[in-house]
């Protein structure tokens, strides 16, 4: 892959909790990542175009809200809907393994829950980019 993988990192909604997502971004950018931090409360429409002007390979959506089964399917389809869907999405936050699961079926690669180490997650995206 030529160049350095662009990330966007998330912070949709209400959720005003962003220690985690400062965590997650700064790994990967110590990773050789770049990343694109959009700042707490975002709506979906501003994630989608965010991830699209930056030509994003991956979007990382942190959410601890409990809002994550109604926003981040507005993400999938708004980078759907965009021609974008070849843009990567990840989820962390507290997500019950149900929804997990469904997510997973919506079109989310991966959701990462609290405790995730920030090495695992450098590893999926790289993994998952390069494919």
């Amino acid at each position: 892959m030529a160049g350095k993988i662009r990330v966007v990192i998330a912070k949709p909604g209400l959720d005003g909790h962003d220690r985690g997502a400062k965590i997650i971004a700064r790994a990967l950018r110590d990773a050789g990542m770049e990343v694109i931090y959009t700042g707490l409360h975002q709506t979906p429409e501003q994630i989608v175009e965010t991830a699209i002007q930056e030509d994003a390979d991956a979007v990382g959506i942190s959410i601890l809200s409990g809002a994550h089964m109604t926003l981040v399917p507005r993400i999938l389809d708004g980078l759907r809907a965009n021609g974008a869907e070849d843009v990567l999405v990840v989820v962390g936050g507290t997500i019950p393994a149900e929804d997990a699961r469904e997510l997973k079926e919506q079109g989310v690669a991966e959701v990462f829950t609290p405790g995730a180490p920030t090495g695992e997650i450098v590893e999926f995206l790289r993994s998952r980019v390069a494919a």
